[in-house]
């Protein structure tokens, strides 16, 4: 009998790899970071930097929609970065270096500091985020069944690190002072790197996340090896960055064609352009099957788009409502970003056993009715918050209840769409294109924070007085409210009412 010897399996925990866990606390350390400077950025913006101007919303407003856009822009260009030089763990620990920076440099209380902060982040997350989710999948073989399941053990990080941040952050920034709840954002930061160089130390993760050649680090360019010339002109582009974050206020008079504008507004347009141009040649080519299904996949990177445009308001506007025209029990406005990783937390696992129960008794609706109903769900959330001035005090002040039962109602329509999207925007997509598609689906929550800003300049309070408030701001947000409302239920109906035409476009993807 011939003497064979098995190889070594990577090591396991619970079932799943081990490197799953030191991914998942590495990721929620690192959302951490990322919520916990989130939740305090807008009331930061208009409470300090901005504090002095009448149009402080409007300026908070245009930073925030810029500063979103580019974060999740950059993973593009720092995953591509990935792929071909640095290799995974390489691009993990730039970014997330970098990313620690930018919160400590937040703690600086300086307008110059915050603006080269925010930069240093918008790089360090484009290395970060889109290398530790991939880095997850890369622990699992293709056709393993436990794959799935590992990336819901994974979201879960994601949600703690979310639900956690704000409420620590938010209490540090309201007793201490802004800087210090900055200042944990970066600790946390820190503490998920350590996290991660901990399972590397210990060889967790095996071969898994190296670069894509051993001498591609050592290979020069202009006399410098790539290893290092990346991390240089990662910091050289942040003075860039922080210029275009700041470029609100460069560009245009009042009354003016670039009023609402600035340089990243211009820039994603002509990237929209770009993009539509190349998928309409990519449509006039493809074979009649691949145009079908391409269509399918470019309405549902649409319908998302729409949906977190509505969803990221939460880091905005709604902080600004929760803060002047709700009476908060227990928390205060940071604080109120915990509420959609809280439900996330507590729904996942009951809307994943209904659609396994459904799909059981071949009752599970298919993607177009999905993503219908998840922005369904969105509009009554937003329907729920317009009807609250009904219930209004002389100050304009609404119950707490309206803000917790639309955070619920927004999160089980997050539940409905985000976790189905992904895996179907690489099913309906050409092979020969499906890098280029699943980057439009980043892309598509860099294009949501557009609508963000939008909403966000349109529903801005001219003020200087930190306590502004009162039935006329209220007005002023359940107005605009009501309209969101409108568009997402709208977006609804023309989803659900094409569904059955979008399903015999996907044919047999589900």
């Amino acid at each position: 009998m011939e003497n064979t010897v098995k190889p070594m399996e990577d090591p396991q925990l619970f079932g799943h790899p081990k490197g799953l866990f030191y991914l998942f606390f590495a990721e929620l350390w690192e959302r951490f970071s990322f919520y916990g400077m989130r939740a305090l950025l807008t009331l930061y913006m208009v409470d300090v930097v901005f504090a002095a101007l009448t149009t402080r919303d409007f300026a908070a407003a245009a930073v925030y929609a810029s500063y979103g856009s580019l974060v999740y822009a950059s993973t593009v260009i720092g995953g591509r970065i990935s792929d071909k030089i640095l290799g995974m763990r390489n691009s993990i620990f730039l970014g997330g270096i970098l990313m620690a920076i930018g919160h400590f440099v937040l703690a600086v209380e300086n307008n110059y500091a915050f603006f080269i902060a925010l930069a240093l982040i918008v790089v360090g997350n484009g290395f970060f985020k889109p290398n530790i989710s991939t880095f997850v999948g890369s622990l699992y073989k293709e056709d393993d069944i436990r794959k799935d399941s590992g990336f819901v053990i994974f979201y879960m990080g994601i949600n703690i690190g979310g639900f956690a941040a704000p409420l620590l952050c938010g209490w540090l920034g309201r007793e201490y002072g802004w800087h210090y709840g900055f200042g944990l954002a970066g600790i946390g930061m820190l503490i998920g790197l350590i996290t991660f160089w901990s399972g590397i130390k210990k060889n967790i993760f095996g071969d898994k996340g190296l670069p894509p050649t051993e001498t591609i680090l050592d290979k020069p360019i202009l006399g410098i090896k790539q290893g290092l010339m990346i991390p240089i002109l990662a910091v050289a582009s942040v003075p860039l960055i922080a210029y275009l974050l700041s470029s609100y206020k460069a560009l245009g008079e009042k009354g003016s064609f670039l009023e609402d504008d600035n340089i990243v507004n211009i820039i994603f347009y002509v990237i929209a352009i770009a993009i539509g141009a190349f998928l309409i040649k990519i449509l006039i080519e493809a074979n009649s099957d691949e145009r079908k299904k391409l269509i399918v996949a470019i309405l549902i990177t649409f319908f998302i788009t729409i949906f977190w445009g509505f969803h990221e308001l939460s880091g905005s506007i709604i902080t600004l409502f929760a803060a002047r025209n709700v009476n908060l029990t227990f928390i205060d406005a940071s604080q109120t970003n915990a509420l959609n990783s809280m439900y996330i937390i507590i729904l996942s696992i009951p809307i994943s056993m209904l659609f396994t129960y459904l799909k059981k008794k071949k009752l599970d609706p298919r993607t177009p009715y999905k993503f219908g109903l998840g922005l369904a769900f969105a509009g009554i959330s937003f329907f729920i918050l317009s009807m609250s001035s009904g219930s209004a005090d002389e100050n304009g002040m609404v119950p707490f209840s309206y803000l917790l039962v639309m955070y619920f109602l927004i999160s089980v329509g997050e539940l409905f769409m985000s976790p189905v999207g992904l895996s179907k925007i690489t099913d309906l997509s050409p092979k020969r294109i499906v890098a280029f598609m699943m980057g439009i689906w980043f892309l598509a929550s860099a294009f949501a924070f557009q609508i963000v800003g939008f909403i966000g300049k349109q529903l801005a309070i001219e003020s200087t007085d930190k306590n502004v408030g009162g039935l006329e701001t209220l007005g002023i947000y359940t107005d605009g409210f009501g309209l969101v409302a409108k568009y997402a239920l709208g977006a609804s109906v023309i989803v659900l009412i094409a569904s059955p035409l979008i399903k015999k476009l996907m044919g047999k993807v589900h």
